[in-house]
């Protein structure tokens, strides 16, 4: 037999053509599956993309930042609260803690509610511990706690230790300074 019958022989049988179509077959099933698999993992990847990004930008409100800061130049809108002042307590003369005391003339009026028609007789009834208090509260500063730079931050110790040291049914809102003097003793 020649090489040629051999061939024939081999074809006819299938056998060899078998296993290369088979081979051939194989890869044509797995193409699809796999191409099926990483179209489905790009979709996957577009959509969570898509989603984080619409989410952050919801969040971020398109970017922009989500604490409003109101312009320094903008006008203040609203209306400041009204208060009743007690003016009663009059020039009250102490001295600093400082080493070299310091003379302190503090001419003190206290605000409260406009509404509160107990805090007048309250006030009127302590005056004298108002009085004394202005004074043990100044007596126990030092001269650079008294600086202008210091006074909102005197003034809130003041409406703080008023509100739980010597009124009680009532409640100091604004201290206000007539007269608020520092002078070296001499």
């Amino acid at each position: 037999m020649s090489d040629n019958d051999e061939l024939n022989e081999l074809d006819e049988s299938g056998s060899s053509g078998d296993k290369a179509s088979k081979k051939a077959s194989g890869l044509a099933l797995l193409l699809p599956n796999l191409l099926k698999f990483v179209a489905i993992g790009l979709g996957a990847l577009v959509f969570i993309v898509t989603v984080a990004v619409i989410t952050y930008n919801i969040l971020n409100k398109g970017g922009r930042n989500q604490t409003a800061v109101a312009e320094p130049s903008s006008a203040w809108v609203g209306k400041r609260p009204e208060y009743q002042m007690f003016t009663s307590i009059g020039t009250v003369r102490t001295r600093t803690k400082d080493a070299t005391p310091y003379s302190v003339v503090v001419d003190m009026v206290i605000g409260y509610d406009i509404n509160d028609k107990n805090a007048q007789n309250e006030l009127t009834s302590r005056l004298y511990e108002l009085k004394d208090f202005v004074r043990s509260f100044f007596s126990a500063k030092y001269r650079e706690d008294l600086l202008p730079t210091n006074e909102a931050r005197l003034k809130q110790e003041i409406v703080e230790a008023l509100n739980t040291r010597v009124l009680d049914s009532s409640k100091a809102r604004i201290v206000l300074f007539n007269q608020l003097d520092v002078m070296e003793m001499q």
